[in-house]
């Protein structure tokens, strides 16, 4: 393991981790905004408070490394996560789609340097 991989991958990690829990903390304590986003873009507002467990739930999985097959799902379901919410935003005009862009681009060099720092045989 290169150290100054592992230092990247703890940077790109944290900054990613910090851009889901502000976000996901949202659909919790801002819950009648997000409700709102939600139906802007024509998404069912029952996945609100799921969604939002999910998030912190892949964040744990990621930064806990127990399972290699578990933080591989959970990279895997961010990234659709990022896609769907690109997609959306772009299919509705509203402009918002920058979050899930930088998300995406976090997620991905997160799981660039998590290849590189724990490597699967």
């Amino acid at each position: 393991m290169n150290k100054r991989d592992l230092i990247i991958y703890r940077i790109i990690t944290g900054l990613f981790s910090a851009l889901v829990v502000m976000g996901a903390s949202q659909y919790f304590f801002n819950h009648e905004v997000v409700r709102g986003m939600f139906e802007g873009i024509e998404y069912p507002t029952y996945l609100i408070y799921p969604l939002g467990v999910a998030k912190f739930l892949g964040l744990i999985a990621i930064w806990l490394n127990i399972s290699k097959t578990i933080k591989e799902w959970a990279y895997a379901g961010y990234v659709f996560n990022f896609i769907l919410a690109i997609s959306a935003h772009l299919n509705v005009n509203d402009g918002e789609f920058m979050p899930a862009v930088v998300a995406l681009v976090c997620v991905v060099a997160s799981y660039i340097y998590d290849r590189k720092v724990y490597p699967r045989h």
